[in-house]
């Protein structure tokens, strides 16, 4: 009788390895190749927005993490990868929104100066009647 239970809880244990490992393979999660490619348009975005100029720390450790995600991807390091997928991406928005403000205060300032030089000149030609 010490024989069947022993085979008995052979079987089972062997059954519950096979349904752990069969779960595992249905938890694992796709490989990040949306993120990297999300990565990577933000970061061309952001370069594209002239972030070069106006945000190169953020473009720097944008293309940075981006590097270390497709290295992490290419070593198998699938969770890695997204990681550092996630970090470029979100470095890259950063950085082309860091771009765009800079952008948009020099345009401010610039209407600004246009403003001034003509109530300058409104000013002047009011003194001049």
């Amino acid at each position: 009788m010490s024989a069947s239970i022993a085979q008995f809880r052979a079987i089972l244990q062997a059954s519950a390895l096979g349904i752990v490992l069969a779960l595992t393979a249905c938890a694992s999660l796709p490989p990040p190749t949306a993120e990297l490619a999300d990565a990577q348009r933000a970061v061309v975005r952001a370069a594209d927005a002239d972030a070069d100029q106006y945000a190169p720390d953020e473009l720097a450790q944008a293309r940075g993490q981006l590097a270390q995600a497709q290295s992490a991807m290419a070593a198998g390091r699938e969770q890695d990868a997204r990681s550092a997928a996630l970090a470029a991406a979100a470095l890259g928005d950063l950085a082309h929104a860091r771009s765009r403000e800079a952008v948009a205060n020099a345009q401010v300032a610039q209407r600004r100066a246009q403003i001034s030089r003509l109530r300058e000149q409104l000013g002047m030609a009011e003194n001049r009647e």
